[in-house]
């Protein structure tokens, strides 16, 4: 239910609706539909039906996005299991449904639903999207070339709320990929000596980003997938696990890091195949103060499909099928040269990718930056904001480790360290 979300305030907008309170009226049909009706600011309730199989969703409300936040209300708190069974649907829900061709049939216009269900072609509220997103994009770039104009010295000048405004306006233009990096901007402002070309080069990726967007139509289509998904435009995990060929192998769990994001948490898990040596990344959300998904354990390796999503660069996956999960030993680890060949030839492909995977044979030290160094002399430095790493230093001793985590510009975050006798160690 979470991941059908269009972005993160429409979650956040859902979660505090997801109460009976909220609710005088409920109700649901064998598990492929539930409807009810909201208290909201209009003097009449909103009306909210939601048909499970595809999903597809239907509300009186204003709301220009789907699903709506009384759609995702109402799914939250059908999935609590506070939603009723009893009785027949009111009038305006059978409507709904007989004009859908019943549970499961094709879909309107008006609706979201399953691939299969839409007619050929963009629907109307795709090509309504996608002039909103344009429209965005073009407000996007006057903006960029406007803060090379004036200069850096601007922006050092500058509050959050000066790149909160352009994001929030990305947020009304349906690109919440856009806002999102448009508000990490501050943080890079803040980040230390050498902030000024690291802003810089943030600038010159969104221009190419908005860029690409305009131009998708003469791209691969692998590169068109990794575009749009920047951009913002989801793909459905339906879609994905009945469009993408599984890739079985036993896949190495690596490393897994959780990170709070606007009252959302996400939870990153890193994997490696055994026999293909792909690697992957399976992401999981929850609502602060719920749980995430606790299947994948580092340290362990398990037999299972993934689906990947498309992408220039496929690394995100879901788990199709698993079959076996056994205790794993030390992965192999990378030189460094390796480690940043890989990266290099991946960023070839995905100029905006700023996160790959790392699994190093190396001797963690603090002199003259607290860093890695392999046997041939490279060494990478930690990410600033991985903080002393203690933890890391005190298992090595001196002494080589297998330390698994997330290559980034900045450095290399460690997440998971296999000490000298092989036994896991999370960071």
């Amino acid at each position: 239910m979470l991941a059908l979300a269009s972005d993160a305030s429409s979650l956040r907008a859902a979660q505090p609706l997801a109460t009976g309170r909220s609710w005088p009226l409920t109700g649901a049909a064998d598990g492929s539909a539930v409807w009810g009706e909201c208290r909201g600011s209009a003097a009449a309730p909103y009306r909210t039906v939601v048909d499970l199989s595809g999903p597809a969703y239907r509300c009186s409300c204003p709301s220009r996005k789907f699903p709506c936040k009384h759609a995702l209300a109402l799914m939250l708190l059908w999935s609590d299991g506070a939603v009723g069974t009893d009785g027949d649907p009111p009038d305006w829900v059978a409507s709904w449904i007989t004009g859908r061709g019943g549970l499961g049939g094709k879909t309107s216009p008006q609706d979201r639903g399953v691939p299969g269900g839409r007619p050929p072609g963009p629907t109307p509220r795709a090509e309504q999207r996608a002039a909103r997103v344009a429209t965005g994009l073009t407000e996007l770039d006057r903006w960029l070339c406007d803060q090379v104009r004036q200069g850096l010295a601007a922006s050092q000048r500058s509050s959050y709320r000066h790149w909160d405004d352009i994001a929030a306006r990305m947020v009304d233009a349906q690109a919440p990929g856009l806002a999102e990096r448009l508000r990490a901007l501050a943080a890079v402002r803040y980040s230390g000596a050498g902030w000024e070309d690291r802003l810089l080069e943030e600038y010159a990726l969104l221009r190419l980003l908005a860029t690409a967007c305009r131009d998708q139509a003469a791209l691969p289509p692998p590169l068109r997938d990794t575009v749009r998904s920047r951009v913002g435009f989801t793909v459905r995990q339906a879609d994905v696990l009945a469009s993408a060929t599984p890739v079985r192998d036993h896949w190495q769990v690596l490393a897994r890091r959780d990170l709070d994001q606007d009252r959302i948490q996400t939870r990153r898990v890193w994997l490696r195949g055994q026999r293909t040596g792909r690697p992957a990344l399976v992401l999981s959300f929850a609502a602060t103060g719920q749980s995430l998904d606790d299947s994948l354990i580092v340290g362990t390796e398990t037999e299972a499909d993934l689906a990947f999503y498309p992408a220039a660069v496929p690394l995100r996956a879901l788990v199709a099928a698993r079959y076996d999960t056994v205790p794993g030993g030390p992965p192999s680890g990378a030189t460094i040269a390796g480690l940043l060949a890989g990266y290099a030839a991946a960023l070839g492909q995905d100029p905006w990718l700023d996160t790959w995977p790392a699994v190093l044979a190396a001797t963690p030290a603090r002199d003259p930056v607290p860093g890695l160094y392999d046997q041939a002399g490279e060494a990478v430095p930690l990410h600033p904001g991985a903080g002393a790493c203690w933890p890391l230093f005190a298992l090595s001793g001196g002494h080589p480790l297998t330390v698994a985590g997330e290559w980034t510009p900045r450095g290399l975050w460690p997440l998971t360290a296999w000490d000298q006798d092989g036994a896991v160690v999370p960071l």
